[in-house]
């Protein structure tokens, strides 16, 4: 068994779908409308077999409660591995992405939060 899909909700598709890829560098994966919205999906470049992230619409009535309390409480939606989060950091904060933690060692891992400008914070980790 292996993860195929992860999500995250998204105030905005088109937004998100530009963040996610002119950004943070995934690439468009699945695009197929279903109503007003969309079964968007991304990837990494790196594995575009692998697990897609669904940018998901957030109208559920439960999603906002939902994520305005984990933004409060500082707790990511999602964590993204990366090889270098020094790096990673400085490449994102030169484009203009706001982090609500800068890059700490914790133990084995090194962590570094960003807005993702889509109602989300996101985890930027790497481990080793």
């Amino acid at each position: 068994m292996r993860i195929h899909l992860s999500s995250v909700f998204v105030d905005d598709q088109d937004k998100a779908l530009r963040f996610y890829t002119d950004v943070l560098g995934f690439v468009k994966k699945t695009e197929v409308p279903i109503g007003k919205d969309r079964w968007l999906t991304v990837v990494s470049p790196e594995n575009p077999e692998g697990t897609e992230l669904l940018l998901e619409p957030d109208g559920h009535p439960a999603v906002k409660p939902y994520r305005t309390a984990l933004v409060k409480d500082g707790i990511p939606a999602a964590s993204f591995a990366v090889d270098d989060v020094q790096a990673e950091f400085d490449r994102l904060r030169g484009l203009g992405v706001h982090f609500t933690q800068e890059p700490q060692e914790m133990g084995p891992v090194t962590t570094a939060v960003l807005d993702d400008t889509c109602g989300n914070l996101i985890q930027i980790v790497h481990s080793g």
